[in-house]
């Protein structure tokens, strides 16, 4: 798994003659900056990350918020129809919302061409739903009987006793959900009509199928840099910052990945 990321890394190193000879492996030759002096210096990418970083983390948020609420909701004793409501959850897990009803919809609602179309569609999953329902149930009811006595309402006991409780479950969601967003390819595809709502993964596509004109551009010199250097170059561009990310939630992945996930 790490060796690819190794062997880009290498290959973006080097020297084009070592490159286009195919002699580096895992280890650059002739070692030069130069396709990094020019991936940092296109404004396109620089755009596309901004793009891509806002959909993560907006997308991230608005998944935890509405995926926690409908959770909680459902995990309440008192809740009314919550048997009824799980089925229609567990229903999508069969059936998935086919494209051109899909399409039809989010055009009506004026969301087509516009971030929001990357972020709302996703905003809720039934695999999240189940996950962290199962994890409330779990709390210890005298918590929230406690909460009651104080005088909390619903919401006071979600914000201040469900959720400070569900840290490591609410980081191993955001973790699949942002992995997700970042790597969001086909909703951006079928959606996004304007080049400066491109995120990453289009404009890598856009990048190194459709227009390899840009990646023949030279930098410093003629034998500066390949396009196949460029690729190398530019993938870890987009792979890095998500790789970056996990050691920070690793501890809460590896507790959450359990939690929730088994009910006695």
């Amino acid at each position: 798994m790490v060796a690819p990321i190794i062997h880009l890394a290498a290959v973006s190193l080097s020297s084009s003659v070592y490159a286009n000879a195919k002699l580096v492996y895992l280890w650059p030759k002739g070692f030069n900056l130069d396709v990094y002096k020019t991936i940092l210096g296109m404004e396109s990418l620089w755009r596309s990350m901004g793009v891509t970083i806002t959909i993560t983390v907006g997308g991230t948020l608005l998944y935890l918020f509405f995926t926690s609420t409908m959770a909680y909701g459902l995990s309440r004793p008192n809740a009314p129809a919550r048997g009824l409501i799980m089925k229609f959850v567990l229903i999508t897990f069969i059936f998935t919302s086919p494209l051109i009803p899909g399409y039809l919809v989010i055009r009506s609602l004026g969301l087509e061409n516009t971030l929001w179309v990357l972020m709302l569609p996703g905003a809720i999953n039934a695999f999240g739903v189940i996950i962290m329902r199962t994890f409330f149930q779990g709390l210890s009811s005298e918590l929230f009987d406690a909460g009651k006595m104080d005088g909390c309402g619903e919401f006071r006991l979600y914000a201040r006793i469900a959720m400070p409780l569900s840290m490591a479950v609410n980081a191993t969601l955001a973790l699949f959900q942002a992995v997700t967003l970042w790597n969001s390819y086909f909703s951006a595809l079928i959606f996004i009509r304007s080049k400066d709502l491109y995120p990453l993964q289009i404009l890598l596509r856009s990048l190194i199928i459709e227009d390899d004109s840009v990646l023949n551009k030279p930098s410093g010199d003629l034998l500066a840099a390949t396009p196949e250097m460029m690729k190398a170059g530019i993938i870890l561009f987009a792979t890095l910052p998500i790789l970056l990310v996990y050691p920070f939630l690793q501890k809460y992945f590896v507790k959450g990945a359990l939690l929730g996930s088994v009910k006695e």
